[in-house]
């Protein structure tokens, strides 16, 4: 009687460290459970919408707990402000309310990805001993009974995700794209939709919203394809899972016990595994979000084609790029010019590096380079005129490496991959290759961009600047290509599984689409067969505990 009191806790109750994520069989048996119910609720809209927020905030309580709280929150707080920006009568109005939601969705969300970074590198730049206190975790434990520590900040699962899509709702709703929800119940479930969630894709307002209000709709065909993307995605996961477990991560923890060239295909092999993780996991929302009769954006196409930094971005994790891009950089001023919002960015960003390195003399360096910048542009028009249509640029890429964490890694790679998008500007200029058709060069300019990419995402992937030192000294000075043949042989099966995934990946858009619609296709008993086979095979290929997905720590 007891194991079975603790397995039905286990199922109802958050679990602290045990997320739900798709990969678990906990989950299909609660999807399950939650179509069987929504076959009889599915064709009244209102009735449905209120189903799929209830299970949404039981699917974030799962993943969450007492964080759901925050969720509910910032759902109350901006269907309200929305609800004001609509109705006021003057633009005056319009963006007191807008600035109003917008500090309030900010402050949250600086609070938990930043305070404790803040704290620390104000005590070590002044010399001061504050120490930092959890103010939600002291609430929690008083008036919810948790025992979380008050002296660490635990970060919400998806805050990034969940707050993006608020703040789309609100400017959206400030430049008139989209009218008031019809209650505060579809506003949270555009917000928490499940399959989305905690990892995106980041839905638009003025993208999704309008699906709350329609008929459900499911073809024949788009049910096949949601089957697909489901087996797609956890076939990705797969990949993933097993290339870092049995080498990446092996690289990565101790760089210093491998040869450059191994440290080379490491760095190569995480450019795929953190594809086909984060891909994977949108690929599954997809087909999810699909069964259900919503339709979500894609967030990748096949990235890893890309023949410059620039189409790179527009093909990796399109929703947040497409966000920054319709949120941050055109509002800055795109490429047009440098407004009063991109220098107070830059000037927050000075700020966070000062208190990354505890240095203040670095901010007498910022300011003189500042002050450089301001002669150059005052006596030469050309520096003023490529500062201009470059700064937004760089102020996005550095604020989006920012947004994935408080490290000087994340700046910098968000740094590199903006000089990335500068520089490949600049060469568009003198390009010879701009038209060019020959098969070889664009495969040299697929292979260079691929290769600019993963290097980049050293400082991505290392947990220091001295893993990032240790791994570019293994490449440099101890690059061993005679023991080549050696590495490939010791660690065939891996390096297969890698060139497999690769290989897979280049394939021409037009035999991925022509293999899924076959899948699509295919008698349901055939369908449910090639289903079975797979989750068996799965479930055989799966060695240990699944790993969480890498963008739930975002």
């Amino acid at each position: 009687m007891d194991d079975i009191t603790t397995y039905l806790k286990s199922c109802f109750l958050y679990v602290k460290g045990q997320p739900v994520i798709f990969t678990q069989l906990y989950f299909w048996g609660f999807f399950a459970v939650v179509l069987a119910i929504y076959s009889l609720l599915y064709k009244k809209n209102t009735l449905r919408t209120f189903y799929l927020l209830l299970v949404s905030f039981f699917f974030y309580y799962k993943t969450s707990g007492v964080f759901l709280i925050l969720l509910i929150f910032t759902i109350c707080s901006d269907y309200n402000w929305g609800r004001l920006i609509h109705q006021a009568k003057t633009d005056a109005r319009k963006k007191m309310y807008l600035t109003i939601s917008m500090i309030i969705n900010l402050s949250l969300l600086c609070y938990f990805k930043y305070a404790y970074f803040f704290t620390e590198s104000t005590n070590q730049l002044a010399g001061t001993d504050f120490h930092f206190f959890n103010h939600f975790a002291q609430f929690s434990n008083t008036f919810l009974g948790t025992k979380d520590p008050i002296d660490k900040l635990i970060l919400p699962v998806g805050i990034s995700f969940f707050t993006f899509q608020s703040i789309s709702y609100i400017i959206d709703m400030y430049r008139e794209k989209v009218t008031p929800v019809k209650s505060i119940f579809d506003y949270g479930f555009f917000v928490c939709f499940f399959p989305h969630l905690v990892a995106g894709p980041i839905v638009k307002a003025n993208e999704f919203l309008y699906q709350i209000y329609l008929p459900y709709n499911l073809k024949r065909k788009e049910f096949g394809l949601a089957i697909f993307w489901i087996i797609n995605g956890l076939g990705k996961k797969i990949v993933a899972d097993y290339i870092a477990v049995n080498y990446i991560d092996r690289i990565f923890d101790n760089p210093n016990y491998y040869s450059g060239v191994e440290t080379v295909f490491g760095v190569f092999g995480y450019s795929l595994q953190i594809y086909a993780d984060f891909s994977g996991y949108t690929d599954i929302a997809i087909g999810v979000a699909l069964l259900l009769g919503y339709r979500l954006k894609t967030n990748f196409k096949s990235p890893y084609k890309s023949q410059d930094v620039s189409e790179f971005w527009k093909r990796w994790h399109i929703s947040l790029s497409s966000w920054l891009k319709d949120y941050l950089y055109i509002p800055l001023g795109g490429n047009k010019k440098g407004t009063i919002g991109s220098y107070i960015c830059i000037a927050f960003l000075s700020i966070v590096l000062v208190l990354l390195t505890g240095k203040i003399w670095l901010l007498l360096v910022l300011l003189c380079l500042a002050t450089v910048f301001v002669l150059l542009s005052y006596f030469f028009p050309k520096v003023k005129q490529s500062i201009n249509t470059n700064v937004n640029l760089l102020v996005t890429m550095l604020l989006g490496g920012f947004w994935h964490g408080s490290s000087w890694l994340f700046i910098i790679w968000g740094g590199l991959n903006g000089l990335g998008l500068v520089v490949h500007k600049l060469w568009l200029k003198i390009s010879p290759f701009k038209k060019t058709n020959s098969f070889f060069v664009k495969g040299m300019l697929v292979l260079i961009t691929l290769t600019f990419i993963s290097f980049t995402r050293i400082f991505f992937r290392s947990d220091n600047l001295e893993t990032v030192s240790l791994i570019f000294d293994r490449i440099n000075n101890h690059f061993g290509a005679a023991l080549t043949l050696n590495i490939i042989k010791g660690y065939a099966v891996v390096f297969s599984v890698m060139a497999i995934g690769y290989l897979i990946h280049w394939i021409p858009e037009r035999i991925k689409e022509a293999y899924r619609n076959k899948f699509a296709d295919l008698p349901l008993p055939i369908m449910s067969i090639v289903v079975v086979i797979f989750v068996f095979c799965f479930y055989q290929l799966v060695s240990g505990e699944m790993q969480p997905f890498i963008y739930f720590q975002f």
